[in-house]
Parts: C-alpha cells; structure tokens; sequence
C-alpha cells in the first residue's frame, strides 16, 4: 500500500442490519470520539501556545527580542493558516484516526526540537513546521463532527468541542507556566511534547473513521434528522471535490472569515502578549499571570458551552443573535483588561471571565459552527479550512504588529525595560469592533438547506 493509501479513507463496508448492535456502536464510538476531539486536542493546544510562556526568558536572556519572537510566533500562524486550508481539503478525503494521531505526533517532535534551539532560522523553521501539522486537528476534529454527529445536535456538539480552545489555554498558562518556573524555559517546550508524544498514540486508539467504514448506516438516517435537501438536490451525484468548491460561492462565508480573522487578531494578542502585558504592566510574576490568564479556562467552557446551548435552544440554530450578544462580552471584558483600576487582582480575574466567556463562545460561531451551517456537508472540512486560513493570517499579521508596537514602546532606563502597550491595545481592542460589525452583518443568514 503507497503512503497516500494509509492515510485515505477506507472503503464503505456492507451495512449492519441489527439495530442493537448500531445502537450501541454508535452509542460507544460518538463518546470516544468527542472524548479524543476535545480533551485530546485541548492538550495538542500546548504545543501550539508554548512560545506564549517563555517569551520574557528569552527576552531578558538576550536570546531573541520582541520583532523577532514576533517574527517566530507569525511563522506558525502563516503555516497553520494554509495548512488548516489544505489539510481541511484533505480531510475530507482521510481516515481521522490515522491523519490527526499523526499531525500530533510530528508537532510534539518539532516542539521538542523547539527546546533546543537557540538561533533565530532554525527557530523559524521549526515553528512553522510545527504550524503546517498542528493544522490536521481542527479540520479532522470538524469533520468527525460532521460524520458521527446530525443537524439537530451540532450546536451543542460543537460547543463541547470547542471547550478545547479553553482547556488547552488553561493548560499551557498553567501547566507549562510550572514547566517553565521550575526548570527554564527549555521545559517550556520539551514537557508539552513529550505529553503530545503520548496524546498521539491516545487519538489513534479514540478516533475512528467514517460510520460507513464500519457498516453502519449514515448518522442523519441513523437519528432520522435529515436536512431540507430536496430530493432532486439528494440525486445529484457529485464528488466531494465538487462540493468542495462551491463553498467558494457562499458570499456568507467570505465575510464570516473576515470577521474570524478579526477576532482572531485579539484571540492571539492576548494568548502570545498577555502574559507579558500582565508581567510588564501590571507587575504579576510569570505563576501570577498565567493563573490569571487561565481563569479564561473555565469561562472558555462554559462559554462555548453557553453558545451552543443558547444558540440551539432559544434562538432555534440561529448562530447570528447568539454572535451579537457574545461579541459584546468579549469587549466589555478586554475593555476592563486594559482599562480597569490598577492593583486589583480580583477585579482583573472578574475581567478576563467575562473576556474568555464572550470569546470563545464567538470563536465557536465564527471560527467554524456557522460555516458548518453554511457549507455543504460533504465540505465540512474545507469550510473549516477556508475560514482557518483567514483567521490565522489574522493571527500571524497579528504577532508581527504587535511585536513591532511593543518593540516601539520599549525605553530602557539605568538598565531597566519599560514597556509602553498603549499603541498594542488600541489595534487589539480595534479588530474586536471589527469583528462584532462584521458578525451583525450576518444577522439574515440561516442555516443552508
């Protein structure tokens, strides 16, 4: 069997025909899947976030200064964008089980590798790769979603799915936070890949292929949930390729990935600069940052949780009203952040809840459940992919301005770094609003037939 062989989808099998045994593997795979979706891919987060905690290590060691950590940080954001737009492409071709477990293992040896570089090149490289194989989670995770779980579930399904973002967070401003405080800035990244190492061959067990590779019937005729798909549209025999290609067509989709690409922006200023902001600003050792930080854990769960829920329940599979009021969350909690009273380590806690509440239920909406909505779903993953790519762009051009403003508000005096985040924080705050306007614009679009 060649290389592309192994990781292709396999083939349908003959279709089960006893109910029980449907049932109950249906019942068991769903489980472990969205186990391995989102506790596994909250973990693979740290391999991604590492670079975030040893920032002002290697900053006061004279290893690399902000415009180059800025410049190593948009490295993996520029891979991860083209790499969750080709490898969503592909994983609606490939066996998840097989695709994800790998992309995982390749990024926790890249991180290692991570630990022990010190020059600014091979640094470059080694997170850019790392971005191009973090990029086979989010779409091998969306289209899991799309195969094992209908219409009528998915905003829930996806909330859950989406408290990945939140644990992962909480993972890396914690745990490798401890890693960093104990042992240097090295184990920063040696301790999340030796634990992805081991996450790898966790997914590989947990995930599984489509339901027909196993006989069992698709997932819309197994819970009788079926879209308003006319028959006529249900006859016309089309390859996944060609679907793939009209999500292109969607000017919906066009302008919910401007507004992904926006919020991203604020997404990742706060998770690569906020624990410098907070070290440099607000006087918080790097244990006393990262905790605060990670408050955004639990309010990420039980945001993407709400969004789901509220989404779903009271506005009926609306993604649009339920966007407006967390967009509006997500900047009276950045705006307390930067602008609250000093010396108020609860209050600053109390704000960066409300943050991490409001955006990571918007992130849910925006960075991927509506474009599920949107899109076909035999394109599940290319949806996903096509937003990635705008909202990591977003995100790398992020890292990039920011180091570059904060470079600019550096002065030293008698030795000492001093650090000016006003420039930071308007363009931060800014893409914010532009992601809330650009979300209402989407307010008459429902769900695609």
């Amino acid at each position: 069997m060649s290389i592309a062989g192994i990781f292709r989808t396999g083939q349908h099998r003959p279709p089960l025909t006893d109910k029980a045994q449907i049932d109950a593997l249906y019942k068991r795979h769903r489980l472990r899947i969205m186990l391995a979706i989102t506790i596994g891919y909250g973990v693979v987060y740290t391999c991604r976030l590492a670079l975030s905690m040893v920032k002002k290590p290697l900053i006061d060691g004279g290893i690399f200064t902000p415009v180059e950590l800025g410049i190593i940080g948009s490295a993996l954001f520029y891979t991860y964008a083209f790499g969750k737009l080709t490898n969503g492409f592909l994983a609606d071709h490939m066996n998840l089980k097989i695709f994800f477990a790998f992309g995982v293992l390749i990024s926790a040896i890249l991180n290692i590798g991570m630990g022990f570089s010190t020059i600014l090149w091979l640094s470059v490289l080694l997170w850019a790769l790392n971005g191009w194989f973090q990029g086979f989670g989010a779409p091998s995770g969306a289209v899991a979603l799309a195969t094992w779980f209908s219409n009528n579930e998915r905003g829930r399904m996806y909330g859950i799915w989406s408290t990945a973002h939140a644990i992962g967070e909480g993972l890396t401003f914690v745990g490798v936070a401890g890693f960093v405080t104990l042992w240097g800035w090295r184990a920063g990244f040696w301790g999340p890949g030796v634990v992805c190492i081991a996450v790898a061959g966790v997914l590989y067990i947990y995930m599984q292929d489509r339901p027909r590779t196993m006989g069992l019937p698709a997932v819309a005729d197994w819970r009788n949930d079926h879209s308003g798909e006319s028959a006529a549209r249900k006859a016309v025999d089309e390859s996944t390729w060609a679907v793939q290609r009209t999500i292109l067509k969607i000017p919906a989709i066009w302008v919910l990935a401007m507004a992904s690409a926006s919020i991203y922006v604020t997404r990742y200023a706060i998770n690569s600069w906020g624990v410098l902001y907070l070290q440099e600003a607000k006087g918080y050792s790097l244990m006393q940052a990262g905790s605060v930080i990670s408050v955004n854990t639990i309010a990420g769960i039980l945001g993407a949780l709400a969004f789901g829920f509220t989404s779903d329940k009271v506005f009926n599979a609306r993604r649009p009203p339920t966007n407006v009021i967390f967009a509006a969350m997500e900047i009276v909690g950045l705006l307390m952040v930067f602008y609250g009273p000093p010396g108020r380590p609860v209050f600053m806690t109390v704000a960066f809840f409300i943050y991490g509440f409001g955006l990571t239920g918007l992130v849910t909406s925006l960075g991927g459940l509506f474009a599920l909505d949107i899109a076909p779903k035999r394109a599940a993953g290319a949806a996903m992919g096509f937003i990635g790519v705008f909202s990591y762009i977003g995100a790398a051009l992020q890292d990039q301005i920011s180091g570059h403003l904060i470079e600019n508000g550096v002065t030293i005096v008698d030795g000492v770094r001093h650090y000016d985040f006003s420039s930071a924080i308007l363009f931060w705050v800014g893409m914010s609003v532009v992601s809330f306007v650009l979300a209402t614009s989407l307010w008459r679009v429902r769900v695609r037939d």
